[in-house]
């Protein structure tokens, strides 16, 4: 196919096939595929379909060095997509995006948080725009929000391809400038629709926002059947299995539609399969990129075989600090189960929801989900997720409810955004990967008759994290003090990120510390023991 062509490594390049022959319907009766060559491994690609007679393939190189590919059809005789061979050649990644310089998200060894290809942790902060790329947000104000997010700290963006929550299939607020992500009766993909959303994904990451790319919500598998979802997910893979992403293999995906006659078959035939699901994106992902399900709590719930999943991704509920019992014995129960796996709550009281879940429950949330052994943290604002505008609220979704119809401009300036990003600067100062739960470091403690109790977590003999919710004003007993180790101890307000001495700390015989003063303002509270070792 010419010269060699020449990129850098983890950037895409794109090569442009066209076949040879007439083919009525090219995206049906066409499969193609491309085997890259390196000294490093094998890489089998799925191309894809880019409209008329053309076929596109795209390729990040995990590795500077040179490649050999060739294509692959299921048509040996169309010349024009089978048997072509070509060189690229790699060079260094020569750039400032974290995303490359450390390369794409994966998990780390004991399989307890994510990290990138070079060994980096990876802090998942994640933000939530189902709707993202669809034509209710318009290019320029992507943008915008992306730099607000980039900005907050934010890492991560939960984004469906196409096939959204809460309407049904074609609904007209699913198109974006392209229009629908599939043809009227899932007959064939619509490239003018992936052609829209590319730049949006590629701005993402340009941002360093990895996208989040939830395939379909779960309700669409009974529609379109697991022939057409696998199309569906190739598809996917083709065009942006590329980018540095995280695979989410359905939302919310054994929830089947509101308006279903058959809601108990449809979840059965849900869960198993995703599952299949599962299988085939593992084997065609030539990357490898994480995979996990929104689910309807427990991702590993949503599937036959958990074991198919690299994270466990939750989900539970939106009331408001009624949600927190189930939130904390979720998180709890999944960080103790097996297989193991980084635990993210990716769904939790969306700021705004039903006019509660204000910013003083997202940071309860956040900080009772990590100091339980979470590794991630996704926000929501309501308004946002589903991209409100001024002039054209949501309204009622098909199942007769509107979550609210606070405006996404508004919403993605609601303050618990800006004070979670405030929570990941605190995290990061210390080796937050290697934080676990301990409970039994402060008196009282959370427990199962008094869930707005302290929450404490930390690095035995080096860091100890207490998060105060604004229940009874005072300094809670500290306990399990190492003999003779001292403490540099401050308050962190997760409010506005600002510091407070406490003063040294020491445990007496008993490894025990207590105090009478109470805190400085009634709110929650970050408590911070940093050992002077």
């Amino acid at each position: 196919m010419g010269e060699t062509k020449k990129g850098q490594q983890y950037l895409i390049s794109e090569w442009t096939l066209t076949a040879s022959g007439d083919w009525p319907d090219p995206f049906n009766q066409l499969e193609v595929s491309v085997i890259f060559q390196h000294e490093g491994g094998s890489y089998l690609l799925p191309a894809f379909w880019a409209g008329g007679k053309t076929f596109k393939f795209r390729f990040s190189p995990p590795y500077p060095g040179q490649y050999r590919f060739q294509t692959v059809c299921n048509q040996p005789g169309e010349t024009g997509l089978h048997g072509l061979t070509g060189c690229f050649q790699a060079e260094p990644y020569q750039g400032e995006n974290k995303l490359y310089l450390h390369g794409p998200v994966s998990v780390s060894a004991s399989r307890r948080y994510l990290m990138h290809i070079d060994g980096t942790p990876f802090f998942w902060l994640g933000d939530t725009w189902w709707m993202g790329l669809c034509q209710r947000l318009s290019w320029q104000d992507f943008l915008y929000l992306a730099a607000d997010r980039q900005k907050k700290g934010f890492s991560v963006i939960q984004i469906v391809a196409g096939l959204y929550p809460d309407m049904p299939a074609f609904d007209p607020r699913a198109a974006n400038e392209g229009g629908f992500a599939w043809e009227t009766g899932f007959t064939r993909i619509n490239p003018a629709y992936f052609d829209a959303a590319d730049r949006r994904l590629e701005a993402l990451v340009n941002h360093g926002l990895v996208p989040c790319i939830v395939g379909a919500w779960g309700y669409y598998l009974p529609w379109t059947g697991l022939e057409k979802m696998k199309q569906h997910w190739r598809y996917l893979i083709a065009r942006w299995g590329c980018y540095p992403v995280i695979w989410c293999l359905a939302g919310e995906g054994t929830m089947p539609y509101y308006l279903s006659e058959t809601k108990e078959k449809d979840t059965l035939f849900q869960k198993t399969g995703w599952t299949e699901i599962a299988r085939y994106v593992k084997k065609i992902d030539p990357y490898h990129r994480p995979m996990t399900i929104h689910p309807c709590r427990c991702g590993r719930e949503s599937l036959t075989e958990p074991s198919l999943l690299d994270l466990d991704m939750l989900h539970t509920g939106h009331g408001d600090r009624l949600s927190l019992p189930l939130t904390v014995r979720t998180v709890t129960a999944s960080c103790q189960a097996s297989p193991v796996m980084p635990v993210v709550e990716g769904e939790v009281c969306y700021e705004g929801i039903g006019e509660a879940c204000r910013q003083e429950v997202q940071r309860l949330m956040f900080w009772a989900c990590w100091l339980c052994g979470a590794k991630g943290f996704t926000y929501g604002a309501n308004g946002l997720w589903q991209v409100n505008s001024a002039d054209k609220p949501y309204g009622a979704s098909p199942h007769g409810m509107s979550w609210g119809e606070t405006p996404w401009q508004e919403a993605c300036q609601l303050p618990g955004s800006r004070q979670l990003g405030l929570a990941r600067k605190l995290l990061e100062k210390y080796p937050w990967w290697l934080i676990e739960p301990h409970p039994e470091w402060v008196q009282p403690r959370w427990n199962q008759d008094n869930y707005l109790a302290p929450y404490a977590a930390g690095i035995p003999g080096r860091l100890r994290l207490i998060y105060l919710p604004p229940c009874s004003g005072v300094f809670p007993c500290l306990k399990k003090l190492e003999p003779g180790l001292v403490y540099h101890s401050y308050l962190w307000n997760p409010v506005n990120g600002k510091e407070y001495p406490v003063g040294d700390i020491q445990g007496n015989t008993a490894g025990q510390w207590s105090t009478s003063s109470r805190l400085p303002v009634y709110q929650d509270w970050v408590w911070v023991l940093v050992s002077k070792k």
